[in-house]
């Protein structure tokens, strides 16, 4: 998907039905955790490698928007890019796609904290480079 340096693939689980048969919201929130997770293992060294230096990355904001429902056994993409890095704070963009059609996209916004005081504080270089040559354009065709 154009501007999405990373997708993670999700199959819907039945547990994650509601009695209408559909997915439940909430389950929306934890597919963009695993989408988050996963980028970082990949573009970052983990999060663990964050709180391995005594850094936590809490939650700050959360939004949704549904344009259709998702079902059992459905197979999904989470598209996943981080934006807007400054100070303690960086977004987070997600698309959940099937079959080629967004379904749902939503953004989560974090800051940095000291792991033991939980106050504010930068997010640490090595990361912002990272998400820097993560969410590098892609080249464009050749004409």
């Amino acid at each position: 998907m154009h501007g999405f340096s990373f997708s993670t693939a999700i199959r819907v689980r039945f547990a994650e039905t509601d009695a209408q048969g559909i997915v439940h919201n909430s389950n929306y929130l934890v597919w963009f955790e695993v989408a988050r997770v996963e980028y970082l293992e990949r573009f970052a060294g983990g999060y663990q490698r964050l709180r391995d230096l005594g850094v936590e990355a809490l939650v700050l904001e959360t939004h949704i928007r549904y344009l259709q429902p998702a079902k059992f056994d459905d197979r999904l993409l989470i598209h996943a890019r981080c934006v807007d890095v400054r100070g303690a704070r960086f977004r987070y963009e997600y698309a959940v796609e099937r079959a080629g059609v967004v379904i749902a996209d939503g953004w989560t916004l974090h800051a940095t904290v000291d792991a033991d005081s939980l106050r504010p504080t930068r997010v640490p270089a090595w990361l912002i480079a990272a998400i820097a040559s993560a969410e590098l354009p892609e080249p464009a065709p050749a004409s």
